[in-house]
């Protein structure tokens, strides 16, 4: 009896454990025959209305849940099929977060406590179909992977992959996530879209189709790209911002953050309002906060962005009485298994009643990978009231 080398292709689709793409085993023969079957060139999120294609399921409603509508059998001119997905998201604040999301999960509302995704080893991209209601919408992010993996869950996703923001237009075209050389081992997060508030101050209607992890040879893992200059933290409530306001420390219950207040901003319609309270919550007083890439990432995820091009890092900002004592203004320095590259600060700054720009010193500082875009810390020995503060005009120059 003869050892054959046979290429077996396993794709079962309607388990709901982790499911390999593909394997290669030893089978054994009377005949001297080969048998191929070849892999599977593309694995469906979505495609039609109760399409079997379609392997995960929209249910990982985040932040403003109820200001999400979505119709996933709309009809009216869908890019292909019978169908493609509506969302109107009203920018109302309804769980007063200011963003909202969708995540298709497997197996449904799975966070990372069940068992469940599958293996796309293989898979070099996933493309989809969007457009906008009217154009113009703006999108914060679209994501693969990243279920479980903040906290650490039982059965976290080997990869978390997102874009940058994006605007739609009033056409359909198509997007793509490159994950050519990503870990796709393990993925219960087969697709999200997250976007708030201050980018979308009237809401937003937009439209979804053809979403689908495909096999393509020509993509080649992307490198981190080095970023151009100016690159903003903050500009206005509506602008293509970088970095999520999102890594709160010390005391953190006693911190207030609005990033549309319209209380005299620098420039622009609007600037971010920060109330540090004196109550010692968490009995540390002091409190401050990160500007990080994504949100709560404190080293686990890797996503920074390639700022060498930055000489330095500039903002306005001002007390609301004068005399506020801010310890220090900082970039970069989150360790963790995907750390800054670099940090730099300044401080203690007293700040003024008046606008007043600030600047960080970069020159000679590896700026190749920073999630820690921007930081600030206080204390209540120097501030026994408390702060109220206000920043504009962040940016990396």
């Amino acid at each position: 009896m003869k050892r054959v080398l046979g290429v077996l292709a396993v794709l079962v689709l309607a388990l709901p454990f982790c499911v390999k793409a593909q394997e290669v085993i030893e089978i054994e023969e009377t005949e001297e025959v080969i048998e191929t079957i070849e892999v599977p060139k593309e694995f469906l999120v979505y495609a039609d209305r109760n399409s079997r294609q379609n392997h995960y399921v929209p249910s990982g409603w985040m932040g403003d849940y109820g200001d999400v509508k979505m119709n996933d059998q709309f009809a009216d001119s869908p890019y292909s099929g019978s169908t493609c997905i509506e969302f109107i998201y009203s920018a109302k604040r309804s769980q007063d977060k200011g963003w909202a999301g969708v995540y298709w999960q497997n197996p449904a509302n799975n966070w990372g406590g069940k068992k469940g995704g599958y293996d796309l080893t293989g898979m070099t991209k996933l493309t989809f179909w969007a457009k906008g209601g009217r154009g113009g919408e703006i999108i914060q992010k679209f994501k693969v992977g990243g279920i479980g993996i903040e906290p650490k869950n039982t059965y976290p996703d080997s990869v978390d992959v997102q874009t940058e923001p994006i605007e739609l237009t009033d056409t359909w075209k198509q997007y793509t996530v490159n994950l050519a050389g990503k870990d796709l081992s393990y993925i219960s997060g087969g697709f999200a879209w997250v976007t708030n508030a201050n980018l979308n101050p009237q809401g937003a209607q937009f439209y979804i189709d053809d979403i689908k992890f495909e096999v393509d040879p020509s993509i080649k893992p992307e490198s981190k790209k080095q970023r151009s200059m100016p690159f903003y933290v903050y500009a206005d409530r509506s602008s293509v911002n970088h970095f999520i306001a999102s890594g709160w420390m010390g005391d953190y219950s006693d911190l207030k953050f609005d990033g549309a207040s319209k209380d005299d901003p620098y420039l622009g319609d609007t600037c971010i309002k920060i109330i540090y309270n004196n109550n010692s919550s968490q009995g540390s007083r002091w409190a401050g906060m990160y500007w990080q890439e994504p949100a709560n990432n404190w080293g686990n995820i890797d996503a920074g962005y390639d700022l060498s091009k930055a000489a330095k890092l500039t903002f306005f900002a001002r007390g609301e009485k004068g005399g506020e004592r801010i310890e220090e203004f900082k970039v970069g320095g989150i360790m963790g298994e995907y750390c800054d590259s670099d940090s730099s600060n300044i401080g203690p700054v007293i700040l003024n009643k008046e606008w007043t720009q600030y600047s960080i010193d970069l020159k000679g500082k590896d700026m190749s990978y920073i999630i820690g875009g921007f930081c600030w810390a206080a204390n209540l020995d120097n501030n026994p009231q408390g702060v109220v503060f206000y920043l504009d005009e962040i940016r990396y120059e």
